[in-house]
């Protein structure tokens, strides 16, 4: 079975448009002022109808507000709400009911226990990214370029959905893989050319790398 892949961080219908034909199962849109890749509502609600209809949208945010979180699911059309804050259970769950999405809660990782922090979660949400946590001084918990020990999941039977993300990059994906043992990747800062600047070709050499891993 191939690796589904989410390619985070699109800001241009161009890119999302050649990750879904390269085979990636979700766009990821951040809705998240200190990222380089933070979109508005308006530039949201423009790329819309330019956006391929194949693949899952999934909107990021950081401590966001509900009503803040609604709209932008209207905006986008989004299938997919991932929380990548310091959020609770119970606010997952209440989402999920309130705006009728998935939801993918990200957990920062640097030790075996912090895979544990997951549990509290998993009965509330859809999928568990695990995402290195942040370096000291860095202002976003996620797309900073930074991996976790990725055998830190290996033989580990977690009863729910899952995605690796951290660190990712096409040169490293096939490792990542075998040592995680994951079955879905998460990847921003590694297909661009600089914070916020996608590449097509890092996009594309992405997609077939975890696709040919098996």
């Amino acid at each position: 079975m191939s690796v589904s892949v989410k390619i985070c961080g699109i800001t241009k219908p161009e890119h999302a448009n050649l990750a879904a034909y390269y085979g990636a199962r979700w766009l990821g849109f951040v809705f998240f002022d200190k990222s380089p890749r933070n979109l508005t509502l308006q530039d949201a609600a423009a790329m819309r109808r330019q956006l391929p209809s194949s693949t899952e949208r999934v909107g990021l945010f950081v401590n966001a507000s509900h009503d803040f979180i609604e709209d932008a699911c209207d905006a986008l059309d989004l299938d997919w709400v991932q929380l990548h804050g310091d959020e609770y259970p119970n606010e997952a769950l209440i989402l999920k009911n309130r705006l009728g999405v998935s939801i993918i809660k990200a957990i920062g990782v640097s030790t075996a226990e912090d895979i544990d922090q997951a549990d509290m979660f998993a009965p509330h949400v859809d999928a568990i990214l695990f995402d290195a946590k942040p370096p000291k001084g860095s202002d976003r918990p996620g797309g900073n370029a930074h991996s976790f020990p990725w055998n830190l999941l290996s033989g580990r039977d977690l009863p729910y959905p899952w995605l690796l993300a951290g660190g990712l990059t096409p040169e490293n994906v096939r490792q990542a893989v075998q040592e995680s043992g994951a079955h879905a990747v998460d990847v921003s800062s590694g297909v661009e050319d600089g914070p916020g600047r996608k590449s097509g070709d890092k996009i594309e050499a992405f997609l077939r790398a975890a696709k040919a891993v098996r």
